[in-house]
């Protein structure tokens, strides 16, 4: 049993082992998208193959949609030459779900994919010939946040990007530059509307894309590289959009227990492919069954009847408020305390982590008691109910392979939005007190504590990726498990950080409580334990 072309003509062998395939006619459904295509995707990773792509795949079996998906990457050039393409697009999706029940999809609804690469003759130039089509309504991106930063960690131009701004849109190094010479060249086939529309996981995405976009059209026009109305297509909503939403499906690294179910089955050339860039990316990818995407309702040249699919289309205020609700308190704070606290205390799962009584409790109190109180309640979702099943069924779902290793991932750039808007509602609050927050605070000293890299069993571990660990690593160098020491007199320049916070702790009153719960977290071995006993 191949993942290909080939492999997939023998429908009954598949089908004989509980793989649900494509209902439709695929090669009439890849005719139809290369000539008229409406839907390009930047970023081929796991997200999009286990939510967008088999949402498409649904509607096409549904005989909703006649068209398929174009996926572009633009970080990682091999995941469409070492994965894609040698498996004619297709994916595997196994959706895990919280009963043990495995459900198992071949998702073929991908029926191009292609390399955002100017020195890819081939590939760039269909890229410029899709951007010049009447039939496209939107391109949508999943390149995580970092993907539209301009800057370095110093605030610095990348080098990449000050070369685009200086040479035009004729070959753009940087991924938002060849973004924004895809863009020029559908104004130059005509002005012709699109919605541009990310769907990273991250705040006010679609004005981060804008916002990157914008500045390239800024500075093509100002050096004369543009035509002057390209700015003005840029910035005229009714010719270019750049919707928010708000995503959320948990999408682990592709897990090895999984990759056994599907050898068992027959199931061949299911190896990974680590990339030279680090990316791990297999034929396969695993998922919950729970799944969210709201969209700003704003697309010039109309959309296709998603909603059929599950997604929600609504007003900006109202993604803002569920983007908020999910970010700031019923979701994305749970997962990072459980991050922080599961690397010190030995774990390698964050269901396993719900079975710790301390580490229920916080999440609980974080929740429930010190983030639902200032969550405004979007109309769309309910956010006790949100909640409810993130701490009942999705977190605490025995099948999912997700770590703490890898939600520990980029912390510093997480805690402001993860923590910091629910300190500063409490600030705004005339009924709430910010002196009530006693688990927050304890997640950022646990932070503070997971910097040393030394678990609560006195053993060193490794730090997950993350800009900061460079910057921070001095503030925290001379610590030691056992040695009292006084931590505020040296974290200060950190504590009071708004960046990394969302908050200076000085001006909130929290700084020193962070300290006093990190001086225990430091008392030798087994300390980060008891203090959370202690307060949770």
């Amino acid at each position: 049993m191949k993942l290909n072309n080939a492999g997939l003509k023998n429908r009954s062998q598949w089908e004989q082992k509980g793989y649900k395939l494509p209902a439709f006619d695929r090669e009439a459904v890849t005719a139809n998208t290369k000539e008229n295509p409406f839907w390009v995707h930047f970023g081929a990773g796991n997200i999009f193959r286990a939510f967008q792509a088999n949402v498409v795949q649904n509607l096409l079996n549904d005989g909703v949609l006649d068209r398929g998906l174009v996926v572009a990457e633009g970080f990682d050039y091999e995941i469409i030459e070492k994965m894609n393409r040698p498996h004619d697009d297709y994916t595997i999706l196994v959706t895990l779900k919280s009963d043990g029940s495995v459900e198992k999809t071949v998702v073929g609804s991908v029926v191009e994919s292609l390399t955002v690469d100017s020195d890819n003759a081939a590939d760039f130039n269909r890229l410029m010939e899709i951007f010049r089509k009447d039939s496209l309504q939107m391109a949508s991106f999943t390149i995580t946040e970092k993907g539209y930063s301009l800057v370095n960690g110093k605030g610095e131009l990348l080098p990449s990007i000050v070369n685009d701004f200086a040479n035009g849109p004729e070959k753009p190094e940087s991924y938002i530059g060849k973004v924004a010479a895809l863009l020029y060249t559908r104004y130059q086939a005509g002005e012709k509307p699109i919605a541009m529309v990310s769907m990273d996981n991250c705040s006010h995405n679609g004005t981060k894309l804008y916002e990157a976009v914008s500045a390239f059209a800024e500075k093509w026009s100002e050096n004369g590289l543009t035509e002057k109305g390209f700015k003005n297509y840029i910035n005229n909503p009714a010719k270019v959009s750049f919707p928010w939403s708000m995503i959320d499906k948990i999408t682990p690294r592709p897990n090895a227990s999984v990759e056994a179910i599907l050898k068992q089955d027959g199931v061949e050339e299911l190896e990974p492919v680590i990339t030279s860039r680090n990316t791990y990316a297999a034929p396969f990818v695993n998922t919950e069954e729970c799944e969210y995407l709201v969209i700003e309702d704003a697309f010039p040249n109309g959309r296709p009847q998603l909603e059929k699919g599950g997604l929600i289309f609504t007003a900006r205020e109202t993604v803002d408020k569920v983007e908020k609700m999910k970010v700031c308190t019923c979701l994305n704070p749970l997962h990072t305390a459980l991050a922080v606290f599961g690397c010190l205390l030995g774990h390698d799962l964050i269901a396993n982590e719900m079975k710790d009584d301390v580490l229920r409790r916080l999440v609980n109190r974080i929740g429930y008691e010190e983030g639902l109180p200032v969550v405004i309640n979007p109309g769309i979702l309910d956010p006790k109910e949100f909640l409810d099943t993130v701490l009942n069924v999705r977190i605490p779902n025995p099948f999912m392979p997700d770590t703490p290793q890898r939600i520990a991932t980029d912390t510093s750039q997480k805690l402001a939005i993860r923590f910091g808007e629910t300190i500063k509602a409490y600030e705004k609050s005339s009924d709430l007190n910010t002196e009530d927050l006693k688990c927050i605070p304890l997640v950022f000293a646990g932070w503070l504590r997971y910097l040393m890299g030394i678990d609560d069993n006195g053993k060193e571990f490794t730090l997950s990726p993350d800009p900061l660990l460079d910057a921070l690593a001095p503030y925290i160098a001379d610590f030691r498990l056992g040695e009292p020491c006084s931590t505020e007199s040296r974290l200060e320049p950190v504590l009071k950080n708004e960046a990394i916070f969302g908050v200076n702790l000085y001006d909130v009153g929290m700084a020193g409580s962070v300290c006093r719960y990190l001086e225990e977290m430091l008392a030798g071995p087994g300390a980060v334990r008891k203090t959370l006993e202690k307060y949770v």
